[in-house]
């Protein structure tokens, strides 16, 4: 499943009792939709935190057929008027054509029952989260551990008189100048297979090592700042930490070398401050060919060292 939201009101991706998350809005909706006793879960390539945006977010959730099948409105008429009634999940009771369709009905019907899926989500979904594409996955393939990596755009205006109101959603204002150049020397240094411990929010068995791949900064035509932040995955507000380091670089208070010490030391440092959370958008996620899925999953759950 091809994602986007804004997450503005959302608690981030992750369900959490009581609170409105991503996540949650999707489960609930795929419940409704399908007719399923219990909401299905999903699995996510990226967590987003609460406030984090998402444009290019990929979720895989499994599946029957004959759940799919609940979708074939004609074959619900032909249950209706042969007296049929719904069974638990809603389904016609004509069990040749929804219960347990065999692999012809699929490959006949198929597209057919992924197009309803995402117009009957679009029914349902609030129109602060939309599926855009849904597919079967390949054999091997995991959301989040097949993926090969991760982009990321945050934005921000230093203009001085602010951010257009009409993006102020998406865009954070930074009310010092900032030097773009001083943005990009500072980035440099971090890029690479490190242990990002002092840019991540520690987690019991969690590793902290990753490979940041690109970091780079550039203003547009819009006066609008955009860091490209790709990695092969990324920890808790790694990206807002790594961002909120460089930007007392770009304002001036710090060297450019600063955000490389912070780095090597691997502790938490009290001058790295997280950059706002409504700045950031998951633009996206990459994955390997189809035949290297599993393999690219199995390698990805090892346990992570500078040395493997």
């Amino acid at each position: 499943m091809d994602l986007s939201y804004d997450g503005t009101e959302f608690s981030g991706w992750a369900r959490q009792p009581g609170r409105r998350t991503v996540q949650g809005e999707l489960e609930e909706a795929l419940g409704r939709v399908l007719r399923l006793e219990a909401a299905p879960a999903l699995t996510v390539a990226g967590r987003t935190d609460a406030g984090v945006h998402a444009r290019g977010q990929v979720a895989h959730v499994d599946l029957a057929i004959s759940s799919l099948a609940s979708l074939d409105v004609s074959a619900r008429r032909r249950g209706r008027a042969g007296g049929a009634e719904d069974g638990p999940q809603g389904r016609s009771g004509d069990d040749r054509d929804v219960k347990g369709p065999d692999l012809e009905a699929w490959e006949e019907k198929g597209p057919q029952w992924l197009s309803a899926l995402i117009r009957r989500l679009s029914g349902v979904l609030p129109l602060d989260v939309r599926v855009k594409a849904v597919c079967v996955a390949p054999e091997g393939f995991d959301a989040r551990f097949s993926a090969l990596s991760r982009r990321y755009v945050y934005r921000l205006s230093d203009a001085p008189g602010g951010v257009d109101p009409l993006r102020r959603r998406e865009v954070v204002w930074h009310n010092r100048p900032l030097d773009v150049d001083q943005l990009n020397a500072a980035s440099a240094a971090l890029l690479g297979e490190h242990d990002f411990a002092a840019f991540c929010k520690s987690r019991e068995g969690a590793t902290t090592i990753r490979e940041l791949q690109r970091f780079d900064w550039a203003r547009g035509e819009d006066e609008i700042i955009r860091a490209t932040v790709v990695a092969d995955a990324f920890c808790h507000s790694m990206v807002r930490a790594l961002v909120g380091s460089v930007l007392a670089v770009g304002e001036g208070r710090r060297p450019a070398e600063w955000p490389g010490h912070v780095l090597a030391a691997a502790i938490r440092d009290s001058g790295v401050h997280v950059a706002p959370a409504h700045g950031l958008t998951l633009e996206e996620v990459r994955y390997p060919a189809a035949e290297e899925l599993a393999r690219r999953a199995a390698s990805t759950r090892r346990v992570r060292t500078l040395n493997s």
